[in-house]
């Protein structure tokens, strides 16, 4: 019997089987050159492929896009029916593709709600205005944006996939008080799965370190990009991976608790190049400008060949040495985003060949890696408690949402006093856990000046809050003042993660 068999149930050993055979395949339904794409899979060993279908905006109709999609599973699982394919619902929506579709009756009646003949409301899904929130983000604790979550997740289930990743989901769910309508979503499709899913379970994943209620984990494992230091003193564009965060613990779907639940790192997107940047900063300047004036994957697809295998090389152990709980979503596919010449471009691991033309000649490192495992370099790997940072299975007694174990003050302030500029997950700036979901930090600025300040959750810039914006962001972008009247100020910030209240004291 496989490694890869389950039905109903997937006991973590087999879930770690898929993991770490995993790849990001963005838009693999959509690939115009996806017989080749299906033959790297079989070559490498790939067994979990990320990404693999979704909307961030539509460009077809719907049913067109669920007929694509399927079509790509059918062809996948003929190929392999071993393979799990993924499926996204991120964190965005827009009037044109929701305002198209019809609200199935199926979808009114699982909710308990009266038929209707009506289609998805846009309005309907999105949080107040003035709030701090994007403008199309849709808000998870309003009925609408339950049901069009439900909708488009019970549609891919029956194209054949049987996982889902969720986006930035603290940032939709920022309204949605104990994750009781993602919870509720997530155990609808979860329900679902189990009598119409290809094996009978789905499994969930978000950029997320935790998200877990009353000890239990809403997904089987956590997923987030990997965050880099850039070295500008070196010739090329050369980075350091570095460790962020950790994959919380809690009661996973299969009711087994997890000190740590399953980790998975991926070369993400976001917008490709910054053309602006190669053109008007500095090499030193564009180094700290996100990836050397880029996104991960963008930055990954720019590097020569030869550089570019050396750093999967460096990834695959960097993963199996300082996370023994994580796994590296090899890129089989993914957008990077408009070139030079004002076209979309997708890197794709494929040798370069007639079949695949656009191909980055990296499917035999790949495949080398993958066949090699993780068990080459895991009896090496940094014990675990080093990723533990105090606070463990501290619940919210209102809501048993569980507190973040680590929380991080960053920004221009820290340099003086020891840490890294804008570094999200320093150890020097971390906050201090001091009950009733406080954290706190006390530090003395030398100097007198104005600096700015964020609080970071998890030690990560996935779900960040400051004075000035307290909903929730992604990035390292808006950030608070913090001002400094004299030299030699002493100051403690306190953040509240029930409230998201953040209170500075100053003392000279």
């Amino acid at each position: 019997m496989s490694q890869g068999t389950f039905d109903g149930s997937m006991p973590r050993p087999v879930l770690e089987y898929y993991l770490s055979h995993a790849a990001s395949a963005q838009w693999f339904s959509a690939s115009d050159t996806l017989d080749d794409d299906i033959r790297v899979v079989k070559k490498t060993g790939l067994k979990f492929l990320g990404r693999a279908a979704g909307i961030w905006k539509g460009d077809l109709p719907e049913e067109d896009d669920f007929a694509r999609a399927k079509m790509a599973a059918d062809k996948m699982h003929e190929a392999d029916p071993e393979v799990i394919l993924q499926a996204c619902i991120f964190e965005v929506v827009y009037r044109e593709d929701l305002e198209s579709v019809p609200v199935p009756a199926w979808a009114f009646e699982a909710f308990g709600l009266p038929v209707e003949d009506r289609n998805f409301r846009f309005d309907d899904c999105l949080f107040p205005p003035n709030v701090g929130a994007w403008d199309n983000m849709p808000d998870i604790s309003r009925q609408e944006t339950q049901l069009w979550f439900y909708y488009r997740g019970r549609r891919y289930i029956d194209c054949g996939y049987e996982a889902f990743h969720m986006g930035q989901i603290h940032l939709y769910a920022a309204f949605d008080k104990g994750y009781a309508g993602i919870g509720k979503v997530i155990g609808m499709l979860r329900d679902y799965g189990k009598q119409h899913a290809r094996r009978h379970k789905v499994l969930f994943d978000a950029h997320s370190h935790s998200l877990v209620v009353n000890g239990v984990s809403l997904l089987d494992y956590n997923a987030m990009p990997f965050t880099r230091w850039p070295f500008p003193d070196r010739p090329g564009e050369k980075l350091a991976l570095v460790r962020e965060g950790k994959s919380g613990g809690g009661v996973s779907p299969e009711g087994v608790y997890e000190k740590a639940l399953p980790f998975l790192y991926e070369y993400d997107n976001w917008g490709g190049r910054d053309h602006w940047a190669y053109e008007h900063q500095t090499y030193a300047e564009r180094a700290w400008n996100q990836w050397w004036g880029g996104d991960q994957i963008s930055w990954f697809a720019s590097q020569p060949e030869e550089e570019r295998n050396k750093f999967l090389d460096y990834t695959f152990k960097w993963t199996a040495v300082n996370n023994p709980d994580g796994f590296f979503a090899f890129p089989l596919m993914r957008g990077i985003g408009v070139g030079g010449d004002g076209q979309d471009h997708v890197y794709k691991l494929n040798n370069r060949s007639a079949a695949c033309p656009e191909g980055y000649s990296q499917e035999d490192e790949a495949a080398r890696l993958l066949h090699m495992g993780y068990g080459a370099y895991r009896d090496l790997a940094n014990p675990s408690d080093l990723l533990d940072f105090g606070g463990r299975d501290v619940d919210d007694p209102e809501t048993g949402v569980r507190y973040p174990e680590k929380v991080v003050l960053y920004g221009s302030f820290q340099p003086y006093v020891g840490a890294n500029e804008n570094d999200s997950n320093s150890e020097i700036t971390r906050m201090y856990d001091i009950g009733d979901g406080k954290y706190a930090l006390a530090f003395v600025m030398p100097f007198a000046g104005t600096y700015d300040f964020g609080v970071s959750t998890w030690g990560t810039l996935s779900a960040c809050v400051c004075r000035t914006h307290r909903f929730p962001y992604s990035g390292a972008g808006g950030k608070s003042p913090l001002v400094i009247e004299q030299d030699n100020t002493v100051v403690r910030v306190v953040f509240n993660i029930r409230t998201l209240e953040i209170t500075v004291e100053t003392r000279a």
